[in-house]
């Protein structure tokens, strides 16, 4: 048995289709970097620490004790989550967002959820109206129309149209419910 080929050309040479996607075969694999190793240690070594250690830990990170009845297990990967945040960066503010909607609609009581439309930062999106094309862009935080920022599309509507309209209808990413 031979061992595995790792490089693309020598699997050309041994007659074996290559991927053509280099070394190694289009992973995005970087160099691991001290400080991100030494993080993996960390977070691996959270499993070994006494719960009351863990307890300790989640108070210096978070300001303030665990949840009452967090299991060992939840807080242990509270406390990585959060060490990944601190290494690699948080979620982005659109994510927080989103997350912060759903959350609401869960503590009203929903049982299901409508993503709807997600907007993708960079999107734009184009409106006729009275013969004037209107075109905003998406942006991490909110919106931008003509040079403003703003947080909701409703105010954008309102401002082209001179009355309330529903932003996300204005813009055609929701419809109206149908009449009961």
């Amino acid at each position: 048995m031979n061992p595995p080929v790792h490089d693309a050309s020598a699997r050309q040479h041994s007659g074996e289709p290559s991927s053509g996607l280099g070394p190694n075969d289009g992973r995005k694999d970087r160099l691991r970097r001290p400080d991100l190793v030494g993080l993996d240690g960390e977070i691996a070594g959270l499993v070994h620490r006494s719960t009351q250690e863990l307890r300790c830990s989640w108070r210096k990170l978070h300001h303030t004790g665990p949840p009452l009845g967090l299991s060992r297990d939840l807080i242990i990967r509270g406390l990585a989550d959060q060490l990944q945040q601190r290494a690699h960066g948080g979620p982005s503010r659109a994510l927080q967002r989103r997350l912060q909607t759903l959350a609401g609609e869960f503590a009203k009581g929903a049982r299901s959820f409508d993503p709807g439309k997600v907007l993708k930062t960079g999107a734009r999106l184009v409106r006729q109206w009275r013969g004037h094309t209107h075109t905003v862009l998406v942006r991490e935080d909110g919106f931008e129309y003509e040079g403003q920022r703003y947080r909701s599309l409703t105010v954008i509507a309102e401002q082209i149209t001179g009355a309330h309209w529903s932003g996300p209808r204005f813009f055609g990413l929701s419809k109206r419910a149908p009449a009961s």
